[in-house]
């Protein structure tokens, strides 16, 4: 095997972990907060929640992000199309 030829499947096989992950577990960590929920704030120290994740500790991950995007611009363009066919009757 040439060294291209396996830089090719490493990448092509993180691309698939990396969707699969994306599908399976579609939240991950926080890393503002370090899945917490909570932050101390600059000024007094005070405990507040992580405006980030809301508290929750969870974040979206990039890839579902992404996937949600498409999905629901696909969505969109669908019904559009069928908002302009006219219905036909028998």
């Amino acid at each position: 095997m040439t060294p291209e030829l396996i830089a090719a499947l490493t990448a092509i096989s993180a691309t698939i972990v990396y969707v699969l992950l994306c599908w399976v577990l579609p939240f991950g960590r926080c890393r503002a907060c370090s899945s917490k929920g909570t932050r101390h704030t600059l000024l007094l120290r005070r405990v507040t929640f992580c405006r980030r994740c809301k508290g929750s500790g969870l974040r979206l991950r990039i890839g579902r992000r992404i996937y949600n995007t498409v999905h629901h611009a696909r969505e969109q363009a669908d019904a559009a199309a069928r908002a302009k066919t006219p219905e036909t009757t028998r």
